[in-house]
C-alpha cells in the first residue's frame, strides 16, 4: 500500500516527532510541543506523508502576513532516512510549494542537510544553495562557570520578566541573522505560539536588563526525556554589543540546565556568524553536523 499526503491533526504529534529525530536529531522537538503547535498555530500549514497509519514524511509553510510585499516563505520538508527515494519528498515538496505559493509567496526559503543528496533534491527543484549552517554540541559537564554580571545589569530567568519585554528584544535583533531564518511573529501569536509552547524552559531562558529592558538573552527548550537542551535564539540588542553579554547570558543557561539534570546542549548558528561561533567555542560547543540554505523564487 502507497503513501498519502494530508493535513496534520494533533494525533499525528508523536508520528512527526519521530520524523524530527530522525532528520535532524539534534533539535528539541517533542511530541508534547509538536501537539500543542498543532492545536494553537493559526500561521502555518503542516502536512504529512502517512501510509499504513505511519507518518513517514512532513511538510510545513509559514504563512506570510497579508500585507507582506514579495514575501520570502519559510518552508520545510523532512523525511526519514529509511523512507527516502520513493517519492515522499518530492510528493511533499510540490504540495507544500502549491500552498506556499497560493498563499502569495515571492520566494521560499529551506534548511537542506549537508549530504550531496539532500542539495541535489533542492538543486533539481529550482533552489539555489546560500549560507552554511553550524549545528554544534556541548557536554554540559564541561561548560565554564559563567562570567561576571556587569555592575549596571541584573541576570534573571524568564520567569521574572514581562513577555512584552522579551518580544522587543527578539524584534531588536531577528533582523540581524545574516541566515535570514529568525522570524518574530505579532506579539500576540507569539505570545501563545513562542512564549506559551511547552518545550521552552522559562526557569532556563536567561535575560539581562537594564532597569526593565532586556538587552541581552537566550531562549532554552528542552527535552528532559533525552536530558538534551536547545538554543533557540541568543541575542544583544544593538546598544548593548560589544561588552560580551551574549557569553554571560549563555554560560548561565548552560549552568542552570546542567543543575537541571540535563547532559548535553545543542545550538545552530549561520557559519559567518564569528561572534557567536566565538561565544560558543569558548562555552565547550564542537561542531556535529552542517546544513545549507536553499532558496527559490517563484
Amino acid at each position: 500500500m502507497g503513501f498519502g499526503i494530508r493535513a496534520a491533526t494533533p494525533a499525528d504529534a508523536v508520528g512527526i516527532a519521530g520524523v524530527w529525530a530522525a532528520a535532524m536529531p539534534h533539535l528539541v522537538k517533542t511530541a508534547r510541543g509538536i501537539e500543542a503547535e498543532l492545536r494553537k498555530t493559526t500561521t502555518r500549514v503542516v502536512l504529512v506523508a502517512v501510509e499504513d497509519d505511519e507518518v513517514v514524511g512532513y511538510g510545513n509553510v509559514f504563512r506570510p502576513s497579508p500585507d507582506e510585499v514579495a514575501p520570502r516563505v519559510r518552508i520545510t520538508v523532512h523525511v526519514p532516512p529509511a523512507h527516502r527515494r520513493r517519492g515522499i519528498g518530492s510528493a511533499l515538496a510540490d504540495r507544500v510549494t502549491a500552498v506556499a505559493t497560493d498563499a502569495g509567496a515571492h520566494s521560499l526559503l529551506v534548511v537542506v542537510a549537508d549530504e550531496d543528496a539532500s542539495k541535489e533534491f533542492a538543486i533539481h527543484r529550482g533552489y539555489e544553495i546560500g549560507r552554511q549552517m553550524s549545528h554544534s554540541c556541548a557536554e554540559l559537564s564541561a561548560v565554564p562557570e559563567p562570567p561576571p554580571v556587569p555592575d549596571d545589569l541584573r541576570l534573571v530567568d524568564f520567569t521574572a520578566l514581562e513577555p512584552r519585554r522579551l518580544w522587543e528584544a527578539n524584534v531588536a535583533v531577528a533582523g540581524d541573522d545574516p541566515s535570514g531564518l529568525s522570524h518574530i511573529s505579532p506579539y500576540d501569536e507569539w505570545l501563545t505560539h513562542d512564549w506559551d509552547h511547552p518545550d521552552v524552559r522559562l526557569d532556563l531562558s536567561i535575560a539581562l536588563l537594564a532597569g526593565e529592558e532586556v538587552v541581552s538573552f537566550v531562549t532554552t527548550t528542552a527535552d528532559p526525556d533525552r536530558r538534551v537542551i536547545w538554543s533557540n535564539l541568543t541575542g544583544t540588542v544593538p546598544a548593548y554589543r560589544g561588552r560580551g553579554l551574549a557569553k554571560v547570558v549563555k554560560a548561565a543557561a548552560l549552568t542552570r540546565s546542567r543543575e537541571a539534570g540535563f547532559e548535553r546542549a545543542f545550538t545552530g548558528n549561520d557559519a559567518g556568524n564569528a561572534p557567536m561561533l566565538a561565544v560558543n567555542e569558548w562555552l565547550g560547543y564542537r561542531l556535529t553536523a552542517a546544513a545549507w540554505t536553499a532558496e527559490k523564487v517563484l
